[in-house]
């Protein structure tokens, strides 16, 4: 029953802003090393930034960052002058921004082939949109729960509007456990090596270097995440 309503209020939230993130749009250049994003599930902005990281097929580095959330949070405050997110930091260019509509900007100018989509550039009507959207998954994604962090970073195989992929990020960052996300939208040019790698196009798949373990499926992957590293 919980499992069925997971499922529903996710895609509520993927349809709450029209599944954008689903497809792959027009590129621009590729960076030569990982961006660092330092987030949280639950976040609305934080979501206007995940979207177009898909929709620009970049991968990044992504440190969970849920209210009260003991490493990540500090380390941000630290670096950048206050708790605030989404925060992103792209190595290549030396980089490191808040806010969410410089941040899209930012990605679209220097890795996209033209402007910001409409979904993502309508100022205030963006940003009301993708907070209704995250409604309906209440807290999700959003507060720390204790857990062991593991020595290296999980690997996560996703998009954005997967709602399915959604449910693991969520418990990902709540358990503030780093991965590298590998956005695989429609329409992404590393479709082809992530099913030659993993046997099938789909998603959510992870791969934890620190067991070895590889799974498919976002129940299967979320009880893994808890059994493994919640305390």
């Amino acid at each position: 029953m919980f499992r069925a309503l997971d499922v529903f209020t996710s895609t509520l939230t993927t349809l709450g802003r029209f599944a954008n993130g689903m497809r792959v749009t027009e590129l621009g250049p590729r960076p030569a090393r990982p961006l660092e994003l330092y987030e949280f599930e639950a976040c609305p902005f934080c979501r206007k930034v995940r979207e177009a990281l898909s929709l620009l097929d970049l991968d990044a580095r992504v440190r969970p960052c849920p209210k009260n959330g003991p490493t990540y949070r500090p380390w941000v405050a630290e670096r950048g002058g206050k708790m605030q997110f989404p925060y992103l930091v792209d190595p290549n260019t030396d980089r490191a921004m808040y806010e969410s509509d410089d941040i899209v900007a930012y990605l679209f100018e220097h890795y996209g082939a033209g402007p910001p989509p409409l979904l993502l550039s309508a100022g205030p009507l963006t940003d009301v949109s993708a907070m209704l959207a995250g409604a309906s998954r209440l807290s999700s994604g959003a507060w720390y729960r204790r857990a062991r962090a593991p020595e290296r970073p999980l690997e996560l195989f996703s998009f954005e509007a997967s709602p399915f992929s959604r449910l693991v990020r969520e418990t990902l960052c709540e358990l503030e456990l780093p991965y590298d996300l590998r956005n695989v939208a429609r329409g992404s040019a590393k479709r082809e090596a992530f099913e030659k790698r993993s046997g099938k196009m789909q998603v959510p798949w992870l791969s934890d270097p620190n067991t070895g373990t590889e799974l498919f499926e976002s129940a299967d992957i979320v009880a893994y995440l808890d059994d493994t590293y919640a305390l």
